[in-house]
């Protein structure tokens, strides 16, 4: 005996929340591709690395951007028999690509920052000015746009944490332009494009461990198998609980299933349906996990010893 749903009323919400986060990343994505052209011209008329990270990153925003819209335009899709999910995950998948692209132009960033402390170009602070505040003003407005969804999916809270560090980016190089233009230190510019790839880098890291967790189906965080196990067999009637597992699907969409094994008398005397909505509950109360997924099979004794189960 197990415990069914449709998915119906999610698809909806999915699709709404969607509609607004398709907005969003439409208009971050067309300020961010002006900010492009605007650092990519900037770098090519100054020689400036720090610029150049700047604009290379911004154009890695871009193409996540580009990933994470078409994400969010098939995430509301209904769900099928084939695709019993639709395609919740590949708001996951597109925020996993965002960071291992991030990952890649910090490292870039570090490689060639270092090689240019050593013999550093000269760079016309007063044109790297202009430039450093024309990303920032871009970065600012998309920042505003992201601000209010980031916490709402992961989509949105990679490409929110993008643009910021995007932002700190062109932060950096303001600082390195005044501080060329003041002591004429030409060696700032590569210690800007340094510490961009150190914003870059941690951020990215996480963000990948974070999306990793999901694709690998670890358990969610604040669940914590055993402790759910505990709660299951403290319910009457309950004498064993195995093959328990937990997943995340997408953002805000934890998932858990697991055998139970009932006392007989619940199948003969026609309990059982109580007792699996009681567990449902249970965990529901207890664990962040809705009612409609947290799927139980209900067993006797006799089924379960002809199982070849290990959890």
């Amino acid at each position: 005996m197990g415990a069914g749903h449709s998915h119906a009323g999610g698809v909806d919400d999915v699709a709404g929340g969607g509609r607004s986060h398709r907005r969003r990343l439409q208009l971050v994505l067309l300020v961010t591709l002006g900010v492009v052209a605007a650092q990519f011209v900037g770098a090519w008329l100054t020689g400036s690395l720090a610029l150049l990270t700047d604009a290379v990153h911004s154009l890695t925003d871009s193409v996540g951007l580009v990933v994470a819209l078409a994400a969010a335009m098939l995430v509301g899709a209904a769900a099928t028999s084939t695709r019993t999910w639709g395609f919740r995950r590949l708001e996951v998948v597109a925020a996993a690509v965002q960071a291992l692209m991030l990952l890649g132009i910090g490292i870039y960033a570090a490689v060639d920052g270092v090689g240019r402390l050593a013999a550093p170009p000269h760079v016309p602070p007063m044109e790297l000015l202009i430039f450093g505040v024309v990303g920032l003003g871009g970065n600012t407005v998309s920042l505003g746009v992201l601000a209010a969804g980031r916490r709402e999916n992961l989509n949105l809270r990679a490409a929110f944490l993008e643009v910021a560090a995007d932002a700190l980016g062109s932060l950096g190089v303001i600082i390195a332009a005044a501080v060329m233009a003041l002591t004429g230190w030409q060696q700032a510019d590569a210690v800007a494009a340094l510490a961009i790839a150190a914003l870059i880098v941690p951020r990215a890291a996480l963000l990948l461990r974070e999306t990793g967790r999901i694709l690998l189906e670890f358990a969610p965080r604040g669940i914590d198998l055993e402790e759910v196990r505990e709660h299951m067999l403290a319910m009457p009637h309950v004498r064993e609980v195995h093959d328990l597992h937990a997943s995340t699907v997408a953002t805000g969409l934890p998932v858990i299933s697991g055998h139970v094994v009932l006392d007989d008398d619940c199948f003969h005397d026609g309990h059982a349906p109580q007792v699996l909505q009681d567990l449902r509950t249970c965990v529901a109360e207890h664990f962040d996990v809705t009612l409609e997924h947290a799927t139980f099979q209900l067993e006797t004794a006799d089924v379960a010893a002809g199982e070849a189960h290990a959890h």
